[in-house]
């Protein structure tokens, strides 16, 4: 093989790994409403205190193996990453419940749409009137996947929807913490710190799980880890661009494989213009993005 091969390989190594991690995070939603059709009731705070514990877990068996130990810096960043991303997984899990796992998928990634927004206050220098259009084009897209036949929200929707913004806030925040923490430190405060918010607050949803319980808490928490680590090491091998318009690639499977996979109802006419709108538009946005 050579070096040109080799490096396409890579490249298509990467590519599989980003669109693994979208399939996953999608399939630990999906997980979410497998425990229901089985009868279950689960509360999202108990999933996502499970997402973290046993992700902290793991991350400090990866740091045994390595030798290696947390060096934070800029606490704050990682403070403010772990509570918006808590807020960001428990609104994504809580609307699952309350909606379709479609749905919620789709609103959840409208993060890149918020990131856009927030830049455009915080960065003058990224104000252009096309971002603006795009921003508009995108809400459109979104509420024509809420409820265009009645004019009216849907306040579950509303979740997932909030699930999006706040996201958008972790990724900024993560971005600072990059500059002055490595992953594992970052990965520590965000599962370990994490699971000590989560079960403060939720500590009455907490309970001794049974055998069938613990099966979907486990699944839908290895999922997610497993998304986790693979965006990781895809976004290693793969530009921005390519990295960020894969991982989009999770509102059309959630559009198309919500029917078969969850038995969901599939998407109207118009919620699919909304998805192919909002898909769209976070294109653009990984495009402008990388470009800048």
């Amino acid at each position: 093989m050579n070096k040109g091969s080799r490096i396409n390989y890579i490249v298509l190594l990467g590519c599989i790994a980003v669109f693994g991690s979208a399939f996953c995070f999608y399939l630990a939603t999906a997980v979410v409403k497998w425990s229901i059709m089985a009868g279950l009731t689960i509360d999202p705070a108990f999933f996502v205190f499970t997402r973290f514990f046993v992700g902290f877990l793991v991350v400090v068996l990866v740091m045994l193996a390595k030798r290696q130990s947390i060096k934070p810096k800029k606490y704050s960043y990682l403070v403010g990453r772990t509570l918006a991303n808590c807020v960001a997984v428990y609104c994504f899990f809580k609307g699952t419940t309350l909606t379709s796992v479609a749905e919620a998928n789709i609103l959840n990634m409208t993060y890149p749409v918020f990131i856009a927004i927030i830049s455009w206050f915080l960065l003058k220098d990224q104000r252009d009137i096309i971002s603006i259009i795009i921003v508009l084009v995108s809400f459109a897209g979104v509420w024509l996947i809420l409820d265009p036949g009645e004019m009216g929200f849907k306040r579950d929707s509303l979740w997932a929807l909030v699930s999006g913004i706040s996201a958008a806030v972790a990724l900024i925040y993560l971005n600072l913490c990059r500059k002055e923490n490595d992953t594992e430190t970052i990965l520590f405060f965000l599962f370990g710190l994490g699971s000590i918010v989560i079960i403060s607050i939720f500590y009455n949803k907490m309970y001794i799980p049974d055998a069938l319980t613990l099966k979907y808490l486990l699944l839908c928490a290895f999922f997610s880890i497993a998304g986790q680590y693979l965006i990781t090491v895809g976004f290693k091998y793969v530009t921005a661009i390519e990295g960020g318009i894969i991982s989009s690639t999770r509102i059309l499977l959630a559009a198309i494989l919500g029917p078969f996979i969850v038995s969901d109802p599939a998407l109207s006419v118009s919620g699919g213009v909304g998805a192919l709108l909002l898909f769209g538009c976070n294109i653009y946005l990984t495009l402008k993005k990388s470009k800048a």
